[in-house]
């Protein structure tokens, strides 16, 4: 009778893959939360007339942005 094995052992090079994967997703993640931080930040020194603090949140947003 022939066995079928539902997770055979991985191969080295999908679990680098993976890793790979892994890494760009939780960099898109907190790259985004930053950017929501950034954008409220941006708000509320929108509101205040704070064009010091506008200009360096700009900056900020755009260098994540690149």
């Amino acid at each position: 009778m022939e066995r079928f094995v539902l997770h055979a052992p991985e191969q080295p090079e999908l679990k680098i893959l993976h890793s790979i994967y892994a890494k760009m997703a939780l960099d898109k993640a907190l790259r985004d939360f930053r950017t929501e931080q950034i954008l409220k930040e941006i708000d509320r020194a929108l509101q205040y007339r704070n064009k010091e603090k506008f200009l360096q949140l700009t900056g900020e947003l755009k260098s994540i942005l690149e």
